[in-house]
């Protein structure tokens, strides 16, 4: 009797309306008309039926309620709905086409053209001739054109462009260092021919989404405000970020309102998710890694919180009711929704006094590129920040007022990895094997670092299986311990086959990344591309045996029959097929871990080199709850810590000389900024006399409790002992 297209009329709270019944003519008055009173106490049941469904249920009610209707009507009624909902009724498909910007693409020129000659010039700079590069570049091009993500990579590159003009970048982050094109215009820093880095683990050819490229800067909200003042906040928009409801910061608050002691919260929510991990991983045949369980399970196994909630009944009906909503809205850390006229086709919002899309995009929910509207990463990382840091200093030794240009020609001649040896003996020697970590990117946990030394890598793709092995599931594996006995001991590896060889040599043998699977899968099988072999790779780690079993099947029988052609035995290829499927769950991007582990070798080259102004960034950046202990780390590599010394103490970590390194004002609890204003505008102090006694110093902001912190911190002792 309603219109599948008025999905509101089917709450029965709405049909009260008497008013409503009449809105249905003909049929609706006649079947309603004088009975409404009636259908108020008799209720109704109203969801969507097909024409008989509904015409039983009419006969049925009429039946119930003993009264007789216009049969022919009610038919009449039926069709006519039907014949609205499914002629009438217009149908409305959203407008999903991409609006990527168009003020990346030079005027007269197509974004393919653009993106060709942008390409072709930056090759041409970097000096590359070999056929293998151009092989490459050509076949990266086609894709890309033949995908339609030209205009995606002109933008990714004047975001690059601007960002490298105003602070340091990351070499590459995730999957996108597989890629040439990215490499030539500048977006990402790694040679992925050198590294033998694959375009088909970051873009196959097959694949519908659009890329995603991750990258690392120094200072995200300065280049993500340059570029909202540059392209206009109609074309840069931040995304949200829903912040949820979670389980232990729900039964805190919870427990909080029905004032249950803190104490013996804090107890249950510190040890229920530890208690019930274990069972609930056996339960999912999860054996590695981290696992977060759900309510239901830490209520099955965590007897810490069986207790509490016993003890304290009324808590779990809201935690149940409460768990997983939205909390909050927030902007996302890195994601912009970078466009054209964007507040034109999508709705925009306040929070926090940013304008924002109330759109997120994340793993579990993909709302933006639906709708055509792409999101860039652009987040932030210390490391970056550090060596920035770093840099300022050494500069500063011969020039007092350094600018960014000059620190990013000391990164270019230096330590950008077109120019870095990555086979400096030192470095590796003084560093990764003797262990001097202080601030070494990767390197900052204990773990990492006495499995480094027994490692002992000499290597760039050391570095990067190191960091890809320290992970819960290669190690619960004991792939450590065999990686090192094998690196130890080349000499008893064995290869079946010279290809094996030749993809796992450098990993000694063992599968540590996933291009190595489809490296093995595209040379040893018959007529299997890269990007099957990368699709193998994405197909090991899924379960199922409809689609997923007969793609997995396919790659498998070419794989067997072209080990056979290439003379591998029958047993061998199962193996190493078997191998295939145990590593694939373990196995890491090596695009991402190249990257990252340049990053590493970056910090190491400056520690080793320029170790006192590398100590002081390393300090600045370390936040106060870890500040203890990166003193310590720079202790035992033997630096000495001046205390605070009003006439020395500047606003961050200094140089003293080549084996002290001076605390900052900031390091004194208590002490503000115009009260340090105060003290670096005005001194030296030859006496605490000119200090409290001097016409230039404004006292009500260097006032009687930031002389006091001053005094209790030892600030003034030098002055002191000088008087004395």
């Amino acid at each position: 009797l309603i219109s599948t297209a008025d999905s509101h009329y089917f709450n029965p709270d709405v049909w009260k309306s008497r008013e409503l019944y009449k809105r249905f003519r003909p049929g609706a008055t006649a079947f309603f008309g004088e009975m409404s009173e009636d259908l108020e106490e008799y209720g109704m049941e109203l969801y969507p039926k097909n024409g008989d469904q509904m015409f039983a249920s009419y006969k049925k009610y009429s039946t119930e309620l003993g009264e007789k209707f216009d049969d022919n009507l009610i038919r009449e009624s039926i069709e006519r709905t039907h014949h609205i909902a499914h002629n009438r009724i217009e149908k409305f498909y959203p407008d999903n086409t991409v609006r990527l910007p168009s003020f990346v693409i030079p005027e007269g020129m197509t974004e393919e053209e653009a993106l060709s000659e942008a390409v072709v010039n930056n090759f041409r700079s970097k000096g590359f001739t070999s056929s293998e590069y151009i092989d490459r570049l050509q076949h990266e091009l086609q894709v890309i054109k033949d995908r339609g993500f030209s205009r995606y990579f002109l933008t990714m590159k004047a975001i690059a462009d601007k960002a490298t003009s105003m602070q340091i970048t990351g070499p590459s982050r995730g999957s996108a260092g597989g890629s040439l094109v990215a490499y030539v215009l500048g977006i990402t820093q790694v040679d992925p021919i050198k590294y033998g880095l694959l375009f088909s683990r970051f873009l196959r050819s097959d694949a519908t989404d659009y890329p995603d490229i991750d990258y690392d800067v120094s200072d995200p909200m300065t280049l993500k405000e340059s570029l909202v003042e540059e392209w206009g906040e109609n074309n840069v928009v931040p995304i949200s970020n829903w912040n949820t409801l979670q389980l232990r910061s729900l039964i805190k608050d919870i427990s909080k309102f029905y004032d249950i002691p803190y104490q013996e919260v804090n107890i249950v929510t510190k040890k229920m998710t530890f208690e019930a991990m274990g069972p609930a991983k056996r339960d999912h045949g999860i054996k590695a890694g981290v696992y977060d369980p759900t309510f239901e399970e830490l209520m099955k196994y965590s007897t810490s919180l069986q207790e509490f909630l016993k003890k304290y009944p009324q808590v779990e009906p809201h935690v149940r009711t409460l768990k997983g909503q939205v909390r909050s809205c927030s902007r996302h850390a890195g994601g912009l929704v970078v466009g054209e006229d964007l507040n034109k086709y999508m709705p925009l919002i306040y929070s926090g006094g940013v304008r924002q899309t109330p759109w997120t995009e994340g793993q579990n929910v993909r709302h933006l590129e639906p709708m055509g509207f792409i999101k860039f990463d652009i987040l932030g990382l210390g490391t970056l920040r550090m060596i920035e840091d770093a840099i300022l200093r050494i500069l500063k030794k011969t020039n007092p007022n350094p600018t960014f240009k000059n620190v990013k020609t000391f990164y270019d001649h230096n330590l950008h990895p077109d120019v870095l040896n990555f086979n400096n003996k030192e470095i590796y020697k003084n560093i990764f094997q003797k262990g001097k970590w202080a601030g070494v990117f990767q390197f900052t946990e204990t773990g990492a670092q006495a499995f480094c030394k027994r490692a002992k890598p000499t290597s760039l793709i050391d570095i990067a299986a190191i960091t890809s092995i320290f992970r819960p599931g290669p190690l619960s594996a004991k792939v450590d311990k065999e990686y090192v006995k094998a690196k130890r001991n080349p000499e008893d590896i064995k290869y079946i086959h010279p290809i094996v060889k030749e993809v796992t040599e450098e990993t000694y043998g063992f599968l540590i990344f996933q291009e190595q699977i489809a490296l093995l899968a595209h040379r040893l099988g018959k007529n299997i591309s890269l990007d099957e072999g990368n699709l193998l790779r994405k197909l090991l780690t899924k379960k199922g045996t409809g689609k997923v079993a007969a793609k997995k099947t396919r790659i498998y029988n070419k794989f067997i029959e072209g080990c056979f052609d290439k003379g591998v035995a029958k047993s061998d290829a199962q193996r190493l097929w078997d191998t295939f499927e145990y590593f694939s769950g373990y196995g890491f991007n090596k695009s991402h871990a190249v990257g990252y582990s340049i990053l590493s070798y970056q910090c190491a080259w400056l520690l080793n080199y320029h170790p006192a102004q590398w100590c002081a960034a390393f300090l600045n950046k370390e936040p106060e709850s870890r500040k203890e202990r990166a003193i310590n780390v720079v202790k035992n590599i033997g630096y000495k810590i001046q205390e605070v010394n009003i006439n020395i103490s500047g606003r961050n970590w200094e140089v003293g000389d080549d084996k002290t390194l001076i605390q900052p004002l900031t390091s004194i609890k208590g002490l503000g900024d115009k009260a340090m204003d105060q003290i670096l505008q005005n001194r030296p102090f030859r006496t605490f006399e000119e200090l409290i006694f001097n016409e230039n110093v404004s006292y009500s902001k260097l006032n009687k409790k930031a002389l006091d912190v001053l005094i209790r911190s030892g600030a003034f002792d030098a002055i002191f002992d000088d008087m004395f």
